[in-house]
Parts: C-alpha cells; structure tokens; sequence
C-alpha cells in the first residue's frame, strides 16, 4: 500500500523560502505521477504542481510559476517542493499526492494522499 509522508512546513516571513518533502513508500516510486496540491482556510484543494514519470516534465499553477520549483529523487523515493518569493497567500496546507503514470491537475485523479503539512507566510 502507498504511504506519503510530507515534511518541511512552517512559518516564514514575506519574502523567505521553503523546502517540502514527501517521502513515499509501499510501491515503486517509478510508476507514479507525483502532485503537490493546496488548501486554504475556506477554499477548495487546488492544484500546485506535478511531475510525470513517464514524459518527465513538471507542470506549475499559473501563481507559482517561477517561484516553486518541483523536482523528484527516484534513489531516495523522494519528491521536493522548493518554495521561493513565499506570500501571504501562499498560506494553505500543502499535501503530497502520488497517481499511477501521468500526472494530472485534478485532485479527483490522483489515487493517494499525504496527511498534509502548514505552511504559514506572515506580511
């Protein structure tokens, strides 16, 4: 069975960074599109980023493009979220998901979730 476990969260001044990371375990890593999603206080879960196995490219919210980067360590079954130019709204909890092959924008698409981690950006 799939387990995801994402860590790194925190609080960080306008302005600062951050790197997530989810561990993943219970299956080859390779097989899997990973996704990275978010949900604020009130808001639907929405999508962050994500990249393919299979075609290997990354796919970014319009919001983060150029300030997240999303990469994966196959040798560490390893997927990180590096966070730069954070902004108050960017503040949501961030959760690490994992779907088989090729990577999608939809949270209904993807087959297992971590438990999330809080990222909190004060002005």
């Amino acid at each position: 069975q799939v387990q995801l476990v994402e860590s790194g969260g925190g609080l960080v001044q306008a302005g600062g960074s951050l790197r997530l990371s989810c561990a993943f375990s219970g299956g080859t890593f390779s097989n899997y599109a990973m996704g990275w999603f978010r949900q604020a206080p009130g808001k639907e879960r929405e999508f962050v980023a994500s990249i393919s196995w299979r075609i290997g490219t990354t796919n970014y919210e319009d919001s983060v493009k150029g300030r997240f980067t999303l990469s994966r360590d196959n040798a560490k079954n390893t997927v990180y979220l590096q966070m730069n130019s954070l902004k108050p709204e960017d503040t949501a909890i961030y959760y690490c998901a994992a779907k088989s092959w090729v990577a999608g924008t939809s949270p209904l698409e993807y087959d297992y979730w971590g438990q999330g981690t809080q990222v909190t950006v004060s002005s």
